[in-house]
């Protein structure tokens, strides 16, 4: 198996976040796995959307629990679109709030997010396939 990376994503009701994402960046809803988890497809990306209850223990000893207002991570998903412009109109269309202006950075574009379950996100167009 070749390596790859798997991105897995907390919210409290799965058919609304699944919505969202589609609405906001265009993933493509491929399956149910049991009554509490979602796959998704981004390109070659798989996304999975994880059912978990807002107040739950993220671990069991963990002593904070899941919060889904508005919260920071240092680590957070970037969609790579072709034209940053109109899918900045489609994630606000679907319910995105816009937390940046325009960064350039390297021959890139980004702009940053949060989704209605409290995660930060990119949309992020390269003039080329990646940094300059």
């Amino acid at each position: 198996m070749s390596a790859r990376v798997v991105v897995n994503i907390d919210v409290p009701e799965l058919v609304s976040a699944i919505d969202f994402y589609e609405a906001a960046v265009g993933v493509e809803f491929r399956r149910f796995l049991d009554d509490d988890v979602a796959e998704l497809a981004y390109g070659a990306s798989a996304l999975y959307l994880l059912r978990k209850p807002a107040t739950s223990h993220p671990t069991p000893t963990a002593a904070q629990v899941r919060d889904f207002a508005r919260h920071w991570t240092p680590v957070h998903v970037d969609f790579v679109v072709a034209d940053l412009d109109a899918a900045v109109a489609r994630a606000i269309a679907a319910g995105a709030v816009r937390e940046s202006e325009c960064i350039e950075w390297r021959g890139s574009k980004c702009v940053t997010f949060s989704d209605p379950f409290g995660h930060g996100f990119c949309l992020i167009e390269f003039a080329g396939e990646s940094y300059a």
